[in-house]
């Protein structure tokens, strides 16, 4: 099988088993995403989830958020790690937008990653889900079955998310990334993977995993 044909393959796969992909964090808007996508480094999507109503109840703005100090804004979201961190990138990210983007948040790329607690692949899933700008973040999830499935030589996630993009239509990029992490968390494990329970794995993965 070609690499074509195995990426065609997998493709099938993944829109049978989740022909619909809902965005895993909470959120109403492009701010409260960010936020949510900011809070997600080294945390769970669920975990998110159960600390960001708390938080947008108090500030769902960035004009709410910097009413609120950098101490109350940590004790929110401790449990989602990072905290001290995290709460400085939110008050001052906030501030800048009020400063820089009138309290919107910017539809690019780069103005995003310019913002404190910002980093590529955050800006690369506001883009994409708030947007609908074709982008294709990569985390460990993704580099990961990418590696096994043998789709990039595995180096760093900014390699595999240039092999991603060369290999699949563009069209299919936001829904694409989305499948890769719900399967991922369904079949293919970091820890515990079993191949015959993994159905693309069972097909396609590489060799030197084996």
């Amino acid at each position: 099988m070609s690499k074509s044909e195995k990426v065609e393959d997998i493709l099938q796969d993944l829109e049978k088993l989740y022909p619909e992909v809902p965005v895993p964090l909470d959120h109403k808007d492009p701010y409260t995403l960010l936020i949510a996508v900011l809070l997600s480094a080294q945390c769970t999507d669920a975990r998110v989830n159960k600390i960001t109503p708390k938080l947008f109840s108090q500030a769902d703005t960035p004009f709410d958020m910097i009413r609120l100090t950098v101490e109350e804004i940590r004790d929110i979201i401790r449990p989602c790690g990072l905290s001290p961190r995290k709460s400085k990138a939110i008050f001052d990210l906030s501030h800048i937008l009020i400063d820089k983007y009138e309290g919107e948040v910017p539809q690019d790329f780069e103005k995003l990653e310019e913002l404190p607690g910002v980093g590529h692949k955050t800006a690369g899933v506001v883009m994409a889900q708030a947007f609908g700008v074709p982008a294709f973040p990569v985390d460990t999830h993704i580099h990961r079955l990418a590696y096994r499935w043998g789709l990039t030589n595995g180096k760093n996630v900014e390699q595999t998310e240039k092999d991603l993009k060369r290999l699949t239509p563009k069209s299919l990029w936001n829904k694409l990334h989305l499948q890769i992490i719900f399967y991922g968390r369904e079949y293919c494990p970091a820890r515990g993977h079993v191949v015959e329970n993994c159905p693309i794995c069972k097909k396609h993965i590489r060799k030197s995993l084996i």
